[in-house]
């Protein structure tokens, strides 16, 4: 692991211990005014991150803002604070109101993204718990992998949605944006579940064409002058994407050739699986989520409540 970076992970981990504080009850006139500080404050870290010269000097701005994070989340009434006017921090909140995501990216030198995040429980006992989430992405050589929030597939989430089935615990479809390299995007479908009061990122859930096995997680790749359409279709009632090919069949695997077909395919709930429906036609017309991301600092982060 970079020397830079491992002081920051110890920070990060550090300030999101669960550090007991008020309960997260509704927000006074007071503890609000006290968070638009905060925010204002966040707000003006975050733009210095990305104006910094080298990574050095981005994680270590980075490294100010979490501690700053931290210490805004111990706010009496946090989890209820929106957090809204932080434009490259996504902020969503799960349909349910048990937990939201703090998630977000520092861009390196080399072209690539080191991303960072937190989720933060709704507890009832009126505890700050705080999962970090420890981008682990350079040691995670399979994309089917079942990771914990301390070797987690980072990405930049812009979307969540509920997925209940009968007699099965909920679990949570997350929609992010991981970026990738100077020459592709990735956009990536990640499963979050919590069990037995652990943190579980993928699960074997998308069911692809017959007689393939299931799929934990969906990671996209695609040339990154072009855009991807990833988004909860509340129309269709199921996940829709672009269709990836390679501009000519010579290139299949190069995903540095890889654009949208013009066709679109989907997961649509059957029971407790997301089985894949391809040639879909969307009835709607499309959206902002169309164009996410090409550039995320540009973007405001929608949330789906359910699908």
């Amino acid at each position: 692991m970079n020397k830079i970076f491992r002081p920051f992970l110890i920070v990060f981990i550090v300030g999101c211990a669960f550090t007991p504080v008020f309960a997260q009850s509704a927000l006074s006139a007071g503890n609000t005014a006290v968070l638009n500080k905060y925010q204002d404050s966040l707000a003006r870290a975050t733009t210095v991150i990305f104006e910094g010269a080298t990574n050095a000097q981005r994680y270590e701005q980075n490294s100010k803002f979490i501690k700053l994070l931290v210490n805004a989340l111990k706010t009496p009434g946090s989890f209820n604070f929106s957090f809204d006017s932080l434009k490259t921090i996504s902020v969503i909140k799960s349909p349910d109101q048990q937990f939201r995501i703090f998630s977000w990216y520092v861009p390196t030198e080399e072209g690539t993204y080191r991303f960072f995040g937190t989720i933060q429980m709704a507890t009832a006992d009126g505890k700050l718990k705080l999962y970090p989430l420890l981008d682990d992405t350079e040691h995670i050589t399979d994309n089917n992998q079942i990771t914990t929030n301390k070797q987690w597939y980072g990405a930049r989430y812009y979307e969540i949605a509920a997925l209940k089935a009968a007699g099965k615990k909920t679990s949570y479809v997350l929609l992010g944006w991981k970026g990738n390299n100077s020459k592709t995007s990735k956009k990536v479908l990640e499963v979050l579940s919590f069990e037995d009061n652990l943190v579980r990122f993928g699960k074997p859930v998308f069911e692809g064409p017959k007689g393939t096995p299931l799929k934990n997680r969906i990671v996209f790749e695609y040339n990154k002058l072009n855009s991807m359409t990833l988004r909860v279709d509340k129309n269709e009632k199921m996940i829709v994407f672009d269709h990836l090919a390679p501009f000519d069949p010579k290139m299949a695997g190069n995903f540095e050739y890889y654009a949208s077909d013009s066709s679109f395919d989907g997961y649509r709930q059957v029971g407790d699986k997301l089985k894949l429906a391809e040639n879909i036609e969307l009835k709607n017309d499309p959206n902002t989520l169309d164009e996410f991301y090409i550039d995320p600092k540009q973007k405001d982060i929608p949330v789906v409540k359910k699908f």
